[in-house]
């Protein structure tokens, strides 16, 4: 046994009944049954899920009982890029989302909804089928065809649900940026992909105020010549333009009862695009299929999360990034998903949790920064809400640190299911996650997700375990892109996955999978700190640093020197009533050799006045790093792609400052 084994803390095991209960312990029976494959555990189940990957995704399309029609063939050319699967297959997404309606209570909440006035509003089945049909008629009879382009300005509200299954339903693909983008950020995706119907809203609510959109929105349609026409959600109440249809007209219509008529379009078929951080350059615009989407997502939602008819399933996030997706995934699998629009800081740091008990949530979903954040504020959730139909939590952004997963269990509930994910808007899905029939360590993700040939690969390409390698995908999954929108030759797709280790998907991050087959998510392998060689992620030193009750927030990099010397500077951001200064300095530096390594104790610690993030939260590490070594800014990053430049300016006058000095030196 490894010294890493030896020292794991079990945290939560699940009982006999909850493992009985799950579905993956149904699947198992039933692959037995059926299939004549025996699975004794989890692990068992995954080795064959990826050794088999044709008998393992043809057997989901039976579980799930999905029609596609003709199924000869499930995987056509395994090769990676370029896989092609189910090529004689026909289906539409909103087909499968929507045939819940007919099961059981047709009454029964699909959509629960809050803005920050949490109070929950609910969109049953029978009249979410209802407005999905009258939105698709409405976007034929505008002339919308299946591959045309729709995109989407809208926050987090049914309103963006009814759009994307809407346009699902006719094969046209859908595309959509959040309402707190700015104009530019919005046009940069955008003009790539010519949609030629835009759904705006004039503002949305958030930290107690209103922001109103309405000159953004004349930004957008003026930079978008493709668009034939808008349709206006009016949130805010402001005055609706002559010349776009309001979307009481959209969704007006009474229907019969029947739901949309959806078009049966290829596996491959082209259902939503999505977008990179895009921190230099244009975003990548990454087209996810109808088929691979529906099987990824069901058996992430039901044998990964263990959703079912009878969950409401919520996870904080906006519609700009690839959890949105996720979430609205959750009606593949007959759940009720749960919508919040607005901040997780108001009225109180506590608000998630209000939205929790207000709405009935039994799997709640939020971010790593979140719950360290509420650890931080000392909340104590379990004494001061009423969380007991609450079986499972997610995180998801960034690595949970053990602090965070202690907090869980000491503050929330302890029995609870804790499921730390890590995966990638590339999938639109997670390659490491949670199993409800596995126990849950400190600091570490329970497991690969089925389906996903996870390896570690040192700088040789050799797979290792409890050391630290480069997360690689083997085999390759149904929801992997179909392409990059205009990526001739698929130059950029190949460039971006496949450039380090020729026919093998290259994700980016450091991980480590231990002996029991859980992984540790160490950070982007791009802003790795090697320090005397000795590699480390920099979510170690912010795990490290962001526990101390005088540390907002921090930003660690590695610049490798011309004369083959190494700086490695520490920006930190400090908590209200704290001032950088040589005491605080020196704690840092001795946390960090205590708890870290005292190789990677920074050169520098630099008081900042924030730390750039992408426009979906991320730390931006990379682009930092090109300003420090002398890069212009407009070099460094796409400025429509961070959250607040004034920011990046202050990093950008650092590495001016060093290249002066460096000069005088010389």
């Amino acid at each position: 046994m490894t010294e890493s084994s030896e020292r794991a803390e079990l945290l939560w095991q699940p009982s006999s009944e909850r493992i009985a209960a799950a579905a993956v312990t149904r699947y198992r029976a039933w692959l037995a049954r059926e299939r004549g494959v025996r699975a004794d555990d989890y692990a068992q189940l995954w080795e064959w899920s990826t050794a088999e990957p044709e008998a393992f995704w043809g057997s989901l399309c039976d579980w799930f009982g999905l029609d596609l029609g003709t199924r000869d063939v499930v995987l056509a050319e395994p090769t990676m890029p370029g896989a092609r699967w189910f090529p004689d297959a026909r289906l539409n997404y909103t087909s499968q989302a929507l045939r819940h309606a007919d099961d059981g209570d047709p009454e029964r909440a699909a959509i629960v909804y809050l803005d920050e006035d949490l109070e929950p509003r609910e969109i049953s089945w029978a009249e979410l089928r209802r407005q999905v049909a009258s939105c698709a008629d409405t976007l034929r009879e505008l002339g919308v065809r299946p591959g045309d382009r729709v995109a989407a300005y809208l926050p987090n509200t049914p309103h963006a649900v009814v759009g994307l299954l809407a346009c699902a339903a006719l094969g046209a693909v859908w595309s959509a940026c959040a309402p707190d983008f700015g104009a530019r950020s919005v046009l940069d995706r955008f003009q790539q992909i010519e949609p030629v119907v835009l759904i705006v809203v004039d503002g949305y609510r958030y930290g107690g105020k209103e922001i109103r959109r309405t000159e953004v929105v004349a930004e957008l349609r003026a930079g978008l010549p493709s668009v034939r026409h808008v349709l206006h959600v009016p949130l805010l109440d402001e005055p609706v333009p002559a010349d776009v249809l309001p979307w009481a007209d959209v969704i007006g219509r009474p229907g019969d009862g029947t739901g949309p008529a959806c078009e049966r379009v290829a596996f491959d078929h082209p259902l939503w695009i999505l977008y990179s951080s895009g921190t230099t350059g244009l975003p990548k615009a990454i087209v996810h299929g109808h088929g691979g989407i529906v099987l990824e997502h069901l058996k992430q939602a039901a044998l990964q999360l263990d959703l079912g008819p009878r969950d409401r399933f919520f996870w904080y996030t906006s519609t700009g990034w690839m959890m949105w997706n996720l979430l609205v995934g959750g009606l593949l699998a007959g759940s009720t998903i749960v919508l919040y629009d607005g901040s997780p800081g108001h009225p109180g740091p506590d608000a998630q949790w209000t939205v929790a008990e207000r709405a009935e949530v039994t799997w709640f979903g939020t971010s790593a920064a979140y719950v360290m954040a509420c650890r931080k504020q000392e909340l104590s959730p379990r004494h001061s809400h009423d969380l007991s139909r609450i079986r499972a939590i997610g995180t998801t952004g960034s690595p949970l640190p053990p602090d965070g997963f202690r907090w869980v269990y000491g503050e929330v509930g302890a029995d609870m299911w804790l499921a730390s994910v890590s995966g990638g808007t590339d999938v639109c899905s997670a390659f490491v996650g949670g199993s409800p029939d596995l126990p849950v360590y400190l600091g570490e993700i329970q497991c690969r997700a089925l389906g996903c040939a996870v390896e570690a690969w040192d700088e040789a390409g050799r797979p290792v375990v409890d050391r630290v390698g480069e997360l690689v995908i083997t085999r390759p999954m149904p929801s992997m892109p179909v392409h990059f929108w205009n990526d001739p030759g698929d130059e950029r797709y190949r460039a971006s996955y496949f450039d380090v280790y020729p026919g093998v998907w290259r994700h980016g991050d450091w991980i480590t999978l231990t002996g029991r087959g859980t992984v540790v998510v160490h950070g982007r392998s791009d802003s790795t700190l090697n320090r005397q060689g000795v590699r480390m992620g920099s979510s170690d030193i912010y795990e490290a640093v962001e526990r101390m009750p005088e540390v907002r927030e921090s930003l660690v990099v590695g610049l490798e020197l011309p004369d083959g010397g190494y700086w490695m500077p520490l920006f930190v951001v400090t908590a209200p009533g704290y001032t950088l200064d040589d005491a605080l300095e020196a704690r840092i530096r001795s946390v960090i050799r205590e708890e870290v390594s005292p190789r990677h104790v920074p050169d520098e610690i630099i008081a900042a006045p924030g730390v750039p993030h992408t426009l979906t939260g991320k730390r931006i590490e990379i682009p930092v790093k090109k300003l420090l070594q002398g890069r212009r800014l407009e070099d460094a990053v796409n400025p429509g792609s961070v959250d607040d430049l004034e920011v990046l300016r202050f990093y950008a006058e650092v590495g001016r400052s060093r290249a002066r000095a460096n000069e005088d030196r010389d």
